[in-house]
């Protein structure tokens, strides 16, 4: 019942208002900038008071996202750094959704990025720590420009949980980030998308910093079998909105877009 009135309240929230206005943010919505269990927040935070910086033209007005930026297996990663012949290890997932607005109206020629860990919970990086196996056909990166309605989807692995030195005993749940840009770089938006069901959730440090529980279920996929691909891949949908009251959480501008 519980996951039946959530998947309501997200098609009512999905659903544009004739008569919807101008949305405030609500601050008490998003983490503040220190969380002493995350332990990173206490660098990270600001000791002064904020600038404001004008943003340039250029940083305004480019680059534009097209269609022709986009690669053949840019929105798949099972296979977009896999040898021929070859596929990443792992479950094959489907990840999709839509990006909004605070109405309800779909953003299309969103360009949509991801990065994740492996089915091991293993990042291909220089300074990854974790010593589970990297897999030499996943590379961890894709990307893909939503349609007309503002949907995008990609094909991935389950990506797994890894441990990280932020405690004794600190995991962080098994995730996928997103960046989803604008009409131009400096319009960028940062968050993680977590898996519904997964008990690590409640446990990570930088969840805990979130105060509102239902801002932490925005971050939270949905099992979705109607988009399951039988023999193949499990479909999780995740949508994404931009503004207003209650937009998805973004770690890098609090504001949204």
């Amino acid at each position: 019942m519980a996951r039946d009135g959530r998947r309501r309240n997200r098609d009512m929230k999905n659903t544009p208002s004739a008569h919807a206005g101008f949305m405030a943010r609500d601050r008490a919505w998003h983490p503040p900038a220190l969380h002493a269990p995350y332990k990173t927040s206490v660098l990270r935070s600001p000791n002064a008071p904020l600038l404001s910086l004008p943003t340039s033209l250029g940083e305004e007005t480019g680059p534009v996202f097209g269609p022709a930026m986009l690669g053949e297996l840019d929105h798949d990663l099972i296979h977009n750094y896999a040898e021929p012949g070859e596929s990443a290890v792992g479950p094959r997932i489907i990840v999709h959704g839509r990006v909004i607005d605070e109405t309800g109206r779909p953003v299309p020629n969103t360009l949509v990025e991801v990065w994740q860990a492996n089915a091991g919970g293993r990042y291909r990086h220089k300074k990854e720590g974790y010593l589970a196996p990297l897999d030499p056909n996943f590379g961890g990166c894709g990307r893909v420009l939503t349609d007309e309605n503002g949907a995008y989807e990609f094909r991935t692995i389950q990506p797994g949980p890894y441990p990280w030195a932020n405690g004794g005993n600190d995991w962080r749940p098994a995730h996928i980030h997103f960046s989803i840009f604008g009409s131009g770089f400096a319009q960028r938006l940062i968050t993680q998308m977590y898996f519904e069901g997964d008990p690590l959730i409640a446990q990570c440090p930088i969840v805990g910093a979130i105060p509102d529980r239902a801002a932490v279920e925005t971050l939270v996929a949905e099992l979705d079998m109607t988009r399951t691909v039988p023999m193949d891949a499990c479909a999780w949908r995740f949508d994404i909105v931009l503004r207003g009251r209650r937009q998805t959480i973004f770690e890098n501008r609090l504001e949204g877009l």
